[in-house]
């Protein structure tokens, strides 16, 4: 009774599995005692109610075994069709292996294009979700055989990161030839040492190696990791490196945490998010449950602890799903409103300073400031100007409103603000044309033109993302105006917001 009282509620998991962990590097063979151990450890964690989905590499590497050849191919095709050729016995290996213990499964084939669109996205959730009440193990892969990016620069761990975020995960297991992070390759040097908990993973980068890891089949390696662990835990999600070899060590992991729920990396997630931390649980709440009769040892592993305030699912797949058509500079003023949560992630058109390339509205863009000569940033500013430049455009949030002012039926205005003059000859809106004019107000000059040219990704410096509400010619247009002008210089106002659902990846220096 007692050891069914300290049980917490079940987890939802992500566990990935690399190549190197699947098929063996050289002969290609499916390495079927890591590939049982990893099935026995998921079972036995659906056998505890938690609910598991598996992340699995191999496609290509398991083609290669059935062709015949030697290595991994060079060409877009060739990997394409290895991949093709591949999956399916991929699939049937790990349903063989379910279903000597009576585990069902299923399927999952994503690509980038999948989840860039929203809708695609959100049934994509839903299929996870249902197949998880349904006591199914979903095991999830790039579809390589169309989708040219991923063979191109992505891997599996980014794929396994934005499935942990689809579905709340609690936690991200990605299972590796190492157990854990080390400042250097511990294959070449003896005095590599392991980092247990990673709470920055900014910091982080600057004290570790991190090129020499990964195998000849795989797309990855020890940053591609690192890369997968900063989306995970900005979702809210713990994530866990180990060694694949000893999969069942995600069972002692997680009942480590749990009963050292004082130490847990896991933190409370937002109210009404839907995603259940263990930190987050009750039993620490009680001290007279926080001692465990039989402490348990540490198993070897790196931990990065998930963000404080993490990322809302619409932001989430803004940030790390879509591809930027462009890019919106700001200034230092923004950039440290942005920051704030408060601000809520919009930015207005009193904060814009310029454009990169060209988008349309509903796109996503980067969300970038613009580099000093001395190679600082602009948020480098001295403190009392970037404080006033932050107030100043903070008092734009209060004097702008929702409900935007409406033309009068007898102005008509074109694309062009040229059209604006006609209005000012008009005495009904003479106090319009003044102030219009006051702010210098005009069609975009041959310099404002230019800033799509002339700046560039070498010149700024991208601190985050959004979803643009304006094409790029009409942000242009706008630019450090107060809200209230855009139905007049655009003709409509859908919103007094130029991008929204911005997350600020690189906060103020």
């Amino acid at each position: 009774m007692a050891a069914r009282a300290r049980q917490r509620p079940p987890c939802t998991i992500v566990i990935k599995l690399g190549t190197s962990s699947i098929v063996h590097e050289t002969t290609h063979q499916p390495l079927l005692s890591t590939l049982s151990s990893v099935v026995e450890t998921v079972v036995h964690l659906r056998s505890q109610g938690h609910k598991v989905v598996l992340v699995s590499s191999g496609a290509i590497g398991v083609g290669l075994k059935r062709m015949d050849i030697a290595s991994r191919p060079k060409s877009l095709s060739g990997k394409q069709a290895l991949a093709a050729i591949g999956q399916g016995r991929l699939i049937a290996l790990w349903d063989n292996l379910f279903g000597q213990l009576g585990q069902p499964i299923a399927q999952v084939l994503l690509t980038r294009g999948d989840i860039s669109d929203r809708t695609r996205y959100l049934n994509a959730v839903n299929t996870f979700k249902e197949l998880l009440s349904m006591g199914v193990v979903p095991i999830v892969n790039e579809n390589d055989t169309v989708s040219v990016s991923e063979i191109k620069f992505g891997d599996n761990d980014t794929l396994s990161a934005i499935t942990s975020s689809m579905i709340h995960a609690d936690y991200l297991f990605l299972l590796t030839d190492v157990d854990g992070l080390y400042t250097s390759n511990p294959r070449k040097d003896p005095t590599a040492k392991q980092i247990e908990v990673v709470d920055s993973i900014s910091a982080i980068r600057a004290e570790v190696s991190t090129t020499t890891l990964g195998s000849s089949l795989g797309t990855g390696g020890m940053e591609t990791k690192i890369i997968a662990a900063e989306i995970a835990t900005a979702a809210g999600v713990t994530t866990v490196i180990l060694c694949s070899k000893e999969p069942e060590n995600i069972f002692t992991i997680i009942q480590y945490y749990n009963r050292n729920s004082t130490k847990s990396p896991s933190t409370p997630s937002e109210a009404g998010s839907g995603q259940a931390t263990p930190g987050s649980r009750p039993e620490s709440a009680n001290p007279s449950r926080s001692a465990s009769p039989t402490p348990l040892i540490r198993p070897p592993h790196t931990v990065f602890t998930p963000s404080l305030t993490p990322m809302r699912d619409l932001k989430s797949w803004t940030t790390h799903t879509l591809f930027p058509s462009g890019s919106v500079i700001i200034d230092s003023g923004a950039h440290h409103v942005l920051s704030r949560r408060e601000s809520g992630g919009r930015l207005l058109a009193a904060g814009v300073v310029g454009i990169i390339g060209a988008f349309a509205s509903g796109q996503a863009v980067r969300i970038v400031i613009r580099r000093q000569p001395d190679g600082t940033t602009s948020s480098g500013d001295p403190e009392t100007a970037v404080t006033a430049a932050a107030a100043a455009y903070a008092s734009g949030l209060g004097t702008t409103r929702p409900t935007t002012p409406t033309l009068r039926t007898a102005a008509s205005f074109s694309s062009s603000v040229t059209s604006i003059e006609a209005l000012s000859r008009s005495s009904s809106s003479s106090a319009l044309a003044e102030s219009m004019t006051a702010l210098k107000l005009a069609s975009p000059s041959e310099d404002d033109v230019m800033l799509v040219e002339r700046d560039s990704d070498a010149d700024v410096v991208e601190v985050g993302r959004g979803l643009a509400n304006y094409n790029s010619a009409q942000i242009l247009r706008v630019k450090g105006l107060n809200s209230s002008y855009l139905p007049q210089v655009l003709g409509y106002a859908d919103s007094e917001y130029v991008v929204e659902n911005i997350s600020i990846r690189l906060p103020p220096s």
